[in-house]
């Protein structure tokens, strides 16, 4: 099987940019990423890529050129970044094709998600009552897992205080005013124990990367990044996921275990040789879960870590270095993408202010979303 690199990475500041189509943002990322990979779009065999909000990725060709190449529009909810960058994996590592773009981008409206039940198979009553609200889900679930694993709730004001504290130093994060614990923990409370800085907020961005035959990566950069082993997984009977609208008696693995246990294992790395990793932190509960469930670290382990600050830049585990979701915002097309652009600075040690010191050489990634989708990357240097 033909290895895969990643060559070239784009990115649209996210936040909100009044005035900016998100196809417009889309169009300037896939730029910027086919001029750090010195390729034009015409040397593209294929494209994948998607939004929510703003379009159909596959009218990009009217900005990018009308070559004729097969550009496949991708939707699975905030893994769709995620899981446009495997499709580009499969179709290299195949030997279908040589060089490719991946472009996920989105502009969502102010407020949060409006969702239809029936979209994905509920009947209204779920809706009605109240369920449909992300955020209530969001704070039933950590509520649970703090209780079985004999975790203070006070860590999740410190996961977000890591998460600000980042973002500022990040020049295309969308928060980049620094919060205190005390302040995140004292805001308007959302969802028992999720107050009002510890959930992600709807945004706007975009971001592509250029794949290629890793035997050719050194034709395009001087810093190729290998794509090692990725992985889309969706959930199991039993595991206990956004929407779903029954719990079952026996609890089964969440679809972030089987992805990024399947991402290693296809890497051949281990997750205890990860330098950097960027976690779905759609709230600060979610990085908690997730750095437990992709194997960095045994449940229960995680408040020590964090408080220890194994987690920030400078610990031995730094996680979500670029602010995460939480600073960055949530454009649902881009955030999977936005996580392995972040890891490829890292691993070109070109991340700037917010650089992992001693120049890491494993990066992970794992983005999750509804209604149980995960997707992880395992990335090298």
């Amino acid at each position: 099987m033909t290895e895969v690199a990643i060559v070239g990475i784009g990115m649209h500041r996210f936040g909100r940019t009044d005035g900016v189509s998100g196809r417009a943002q889309a169009a300037h990322a896939a730029r910027e990423a086919l001029r750090d990979a010195g390729l034009w779009f015409s040397d593209m065999q294929f494209a994948f890529g998607g939004s929510h909000s703003a379009g159909d990725a596959d009218t990009l060709v009217s900005e990018l050129g009308l070559t004729g190449l097969p550009f496949i529009n991708v939707y699975n909810g905030c893994a769709t970044g995620g899981s446009a960058l495997i499709a580009a994996e499969a179709a290299i590592r195949s030997g279908r094709a040589d060089v490719g773009i991946v472009i996920g981008f989105d502009k969502h409206e102010r407020g949060a998600f409006n969702t239809d039940p029936a979209e994905h198979g509920i009947g209204s009553w779920y809706g009605e009552t109240g369920l449909m609200v992300t955020t209530q889900f969001f704070g039933m679930k950590i509520q649970r897992y703090l209780h079985d694993h004999g975790i203070a709730p006070d860590v999740l004001s410190l996961i977000a205080e890591k998460a600000f504290r980042n973002g500022a130093l990040n020049p295309m994060a969308w928060r980049r005013r620094e919060l205190s614990a005390a302040e995140i923990a004292a805001a308007p409370m959302i969802s028992h124990p999720l107050t009002q800085y510890m959930y992600c907020s709807p945004g706007e961005g975009a971001v592509a990367l250029v794949l290629c035959r890793a035997d050719r990566a050194r034709d395009h950069t001087g810093e190729p990044v290998f794509l090692r082993g990725a992985s889309l997984r969706s959930r199991r009977y039993g595991s206990f996921e956004v929407f779903g609208p029954w719990l079952a008696a026996e609890r089964g693995e969440s679809p972030t275990v089987d992805a990024a246990r399947d991402a290693f294992a296809r890497a051949g790395i281990a997750p205890s040789e990860v330098d950097v990793a960027q976690i779905q932190d759609t709230e600060s509960g979610a990085e908690l879960m997730h750095l437990a469930e992709t194997g960095l670290c045994a449940h229960g382990e995680q408040e020590k870590l964090i408080i220890d600050g194994a987690t920030a830049i400078g610990g031995a585990l730094p996680v979500n270095t670029d602010g995460g979701c939480l600073a960055n915002g949530e454009p649902i097309g881009a955030s999977g993408l936005r996580q392995v652009y972040e890891n490829v600075l890292q691993l070109r040690g070109a991340a700037g202010a917010h650089q992992v010191p001693d120049r890491p050489r494993v990066g992970f990634t794992h983005v999750y979303g509804a209604p149980g989708v995960s997707a992880c990357t395992v990335l090298t240097r």
